[in-house]
């Protein structure tokens, strides 16, 4: 198996692009209208950030979830004891964030969120009729108004050689939401897991976007749409004093969409959180 870049501007790059997505869980597209210059700026930014101490005036609220988490607090992924190597901010509108880089993450969420919503429509167009009656709305409209959406600004730091065994920048994961939408970060070693169990290089050529489902779309489509495990490794044969800056958009719906017989999406969003004890 491997993931090919769509061109977005293609006839059918809806088509080939859903079709990557039923497939493996993730589509890769080219030529999108996130503009390369504004991602690269954020990551800029974002560097010094995570360079400076000032991060620490903004640490993270832990029932709003906003602000900075330091690697102490980092995620340890489902079935893993260590925590990842990372470190990381959650951005919202209505959240803390320092005013100096407010305007341009507010500017990348909203711009998203629009390819977002156009990204959600392809997905529910090429839905088969049996698959597509299951939405208990338009996927769309699933986030409209939501304030639930998460923009993710993930640093890994460099590598020292001291890390516990088996500690790597991300474990292998799913992620809780709808749909993620991730620019290439500016540094490889993001894999997804094949059917077959083995590990799959995602494209990371500056200029891409990597969209993968989150368990919240395969609850939606009755499994039709696979949340499949990722995973970031640590580098291998290259500089590891080197950071690796991402910028991962969580699309979630409002608390209140139903997604399946069993759950809503709040219900769905505070078992996994639960799971995961960061709440």
């Amino acid at each position: 198996m491997q993931l090919v870049a769509v061109d977005y501007n293609a006839e059918n790059a809806d088509q080939l692009f859903v079709e990557s997505l039923r497939k493996t869980g993730f589509g890769v597209l080219k030529n999108h209208p996130l503009q390369q210059s504004m991602v690269q700026e954020i990551y800029d930014a974002w560097q010094t950030f995570f360079d400076s101490e000032e991060k620490h005036q903004y640490l993270y609220n832990k029932h709003k979830q906003d602000g900075f988490f330091p690697t102490t607090v980092s995620e340890v992924a489902k079935g893993f004891k260590q925590k990842d190597i990372k470190e990381y901010f959650h951005f919202y509108p209505w959240g803390q964030c320092p005013e100096e880089l407010r305007p341009l993450l507010a500017s990348y969420y909203e711009k998203a969120n629009t390819l977002a919503r156009e990204l959600l429509s392809w997905i529910e167009t090429n839905s088969p009729k049996e698959v597509s009656e299951k939405y208990s709305q338009p996927l769309s409209e699933m986030i409209k108004d939501s304030d639930q959406t998460l923009l993710r600004v993930l640093h890994y730091p460099p590598l020292k050689g001291d890390e516990e065994p088996d500690a790597i920048r991300a474990a292998a994961h799913e992620d809780i939401n709808l749909i993620t939408i991730l620019p290439a970060a500016n540094e490889p070693g993001l894999q997804v897991k094949a059917q077959d169990g083995s590990w799959i290089d995602v494209p990371c050529d500056f200029g891409n976007l990597i969209v993968n489902i989150g368990d919240m779309l395969q609850e939606a489509s009755g499994h039709y749409f696979p949340s499949t495990t990722h995973r970031v490794i640590n580098p291998e044969n290259v500089d590891m004093t080197k950071s690796r800056i991402s910028l991962p958009l969580f699309l979630h719906p409002r608390p209140d969409v139903v997604l399946s017989e069993r759950h809503t999406a709040d219900s769905y969003l505070k078992e996994r959180l639960k799971e995961l004890g960061v709440i």
